[in-house]
């Protein structure tokens, strides 16, 4: 089901998954997705940044050279209408409803940009996104008071990307009114050599872990990210390089028990 209306999110709600962009949740939490749909959980995805272009809004150079990797033209709302498309997909292949906030993620952020280059993507938030930060804390409070009951998760902002720091400290204001909060690990960043441990000890919390075991539904997980036509061949070069991405960081995280694969939440 694709929501359209905040009226539309209700108490019979469990699980929300909060990514920046379309993929996130299904990269980072797919197994756990597709387990909390498996037993008969309601799980709302939400894309914060999902927002369509003006389609007579110019974008900058750098967003066309992103778009035209993922093969998607030069078109910047063309280029996110394909992309919710292949959201829609795997929301399905999930089993997870969709719901499409029409903030615009970063590359299309600012006249001229705000973020024209990799470094800029990934380093601070510029100051004129800092308003955002109070506004989506806002707004998660409003998608919590209509669905009380469920437990959100948003990304732990391994990586940097501006807008996944963006929703991370958002949501960290409602962690800290002792919501039940989780925070996942940004997929696949969190695969690279103490990328972890630097975003923990940015944030300087105590966190604690929380695991989930998935070995029974990674191809689902897999199928899910399969979907995403235009970003499996920039994150992971292959379906296959994807696969083994997945599994081989999957198993890591239980290295006393071969065969156990999970995904892993975190808690402060």
């Amino acid at each position: 089901m694709q929501l359209s209306s905040l009226d539309q999110i209700t108490p019979q709600y469990r699980h929300i998954y909060l990514q920046p962009h379309f993929d996130d949740a299904a990269l980072s939490c797919g197994g756990a997705i597709g387990l909390q749909v498996g037993t008969g959980q309601k799980v709302l995805n939400i894309t914060v940044f999902g927002g369509i272009p003006a389609d007579g809004q110019q974008i900058g150079a750098f967003a066309q050279q992103v778009q035209q990797r993922m093969g998607l033209g030069l078109n910047g709302a063309e280029a996110v209408r394909q992309r919710r498309a292949e959201d829609a997909a795997a929301a399905r292949t999930l089993g997870a409803d969709t719901y499409w906030l029409d903030y615009l993620e970063a590359l299309y952020r600012g006249s001229p940009p705000i973020y024209d280059s990799e470094e800029a993507l990934f380093g601070s938030v510029n100051a004129s996104d800092l308003p955002l930060d109070e506004e989506l804390a806002a707004l998660l409070l409003n998608i919590h008071e209509r669905a009380p009951h469920a437990a959100i998760y948003a990304p732990l902002g391994i990586g940097h990307h501006v807008d996944h720091q963006l929703i991370c400290s958002a949501a960290d204001r409602l962690a800290q009114r002792k919501l039940n909060v989780k925070f996942y690990e940004d997929f696949p960043y969190v695969t690279r050599p103490g990328a972890l441990e630097t975003r923990q000890r940015e944030l300087g919390i105590t966190m604690e872990p929380e695991l989930v075991e998935i070995s029974g539904l990674m191809r689902t997980k897999e199928e899910a990210i399969a979907q995403y036509v235009s970003q499996v061949p920039q994150l992971f070069g292959t379906q296959d390089r994807m696969r083994q991405t997945l599994r081989g960081y999957a198993s890591s995280l239980r290295r006393t028990y071969p065969g156990i694969e999970v995904e892993r939440f975190w808690r402060w």
